[in-house]
């Protein structure tokens, strides 16, 4: 899953598009960052409706799982050398209802280890003290052999 332009995009530029994720083009997320965490934008479009005036749930959590795959990134101590990484884990908790309007996402590394790393995502609205939802990952990270 881990992609080696998006690894590019997030350190070489403080804000861009996520288009190189076939998942966050169709959701058309953005990225700002700074030297604290990086935050994904996604707009409201009429393609993310679930029920009538309500965010898809699906959009949301793909929204948090990108959110913490950025994070894991950017975590990294070696941006040269990254692993593979697989979402094994992920629980969302949805808290109210995403209205039609932008939402934004961002994730905190709560444990970087060798091979599972685990993040906490949460998405907000209006207030990012009121999330509409929150997510737990757990990461696999299967690292590249290393050279003889």
């Amino acid at each position: 899953m881990t992609s080696t332009a998006l690894a590019r995009a997030l350190r070489d530029e403080r804000h861009g598009r996520l288009d190189m994720l076939p998942y966050a083009r169709m959701l058309d997320l953005r990225y700002e960052q700074d030297d604290s965490e990086v935050r994904l934008i996604m707009p409201f479009s009429i393609g993310l409706v679930g029920a009538p005036g309500r965010l898809h749930g699906g959009a949301i959590a793909g929204l948090l799982e990108i959110a913490g795959l950025a994070a894991v990134i950017v975590a990294q101590p070696d941006a040269d050398r990254l692993p593979r990484l697989r979402p094994v884990t992920v629980t969302a908790d949805f808290m109210r209802e995403g209205t039609p309007v932008d939402t934004i996402a961002a994730a905190e590394v709560t444990r970087l280890g060798r091979r599972i790393i685990n993040v906490s995502s949460r998405a907000w609205q209006f207030d990012r003290g009121r999330p509409i939802a929150m997510a737990n990952i757990n990461f696999l990270a299967d690292w590249p052999d290393a050279e003889s």
